[in-house]
């Protein structure tokens, strides 16, 4: 979702996004002319008239699990959006009973909270099987 017109974000898919993402993204793209959900999402800037470049991971429920706002100039990484996506989903799925340290990606170990879990992190972290 931008600022930008729906044909801005066709322009945008057909000759930059379907090139680097073979058929173009897999998902709508959302007009927010004159900044009505940037304002909510703190990222709408009204004297400049532009938006701030904010990524909001946001559940089934409508609560925001995690969000990241960069300068123009600093690029996002889908890859690693993707990878806390799985990671949000995966501790839903288990209710809580399973966290994801830092870089986990599906298939590997995760973590059981609670109090036998406190400075063992690391055990846990630093296993090869982790992250190879």
């Amino acid at each position: 979702m931008s600022i930008d017109s729906i044909f801005v974000h066709k322009m945008w898919n057909d000759y930059e996004l379907s090139k680097m993402v073979k058929g173009g993204i897999p998902f709508p793209m959302l007009s927010d002319a004159g900044g009505r959900v940037g304002t909510i999402y703190g990222v709408y800037d009204e004297d400049a008239g532009v938006e701030t470049r904010g990524r909001f991971i946001i559940d089934p429920d409508g609560v925001i699990q995690g969000y990241e706002v960069l300068t123009p100039p600093v690029g996002r990484n889908v890859t690693e959006t993707i990878r806390q996506i799985q990671a949000f989903q995966h501790v839903r799925k288990t209710k809580g009973a399973e966290a994801t340290p830092s870089g986990w990606r599906p298939g590997k170990p995760t973590l059981k909270p609670g109090p036998a879990l406190v400075g063992k992190v690391w055990e846990v972290w630093t296993t090869k099987e982790a992250f190879d």
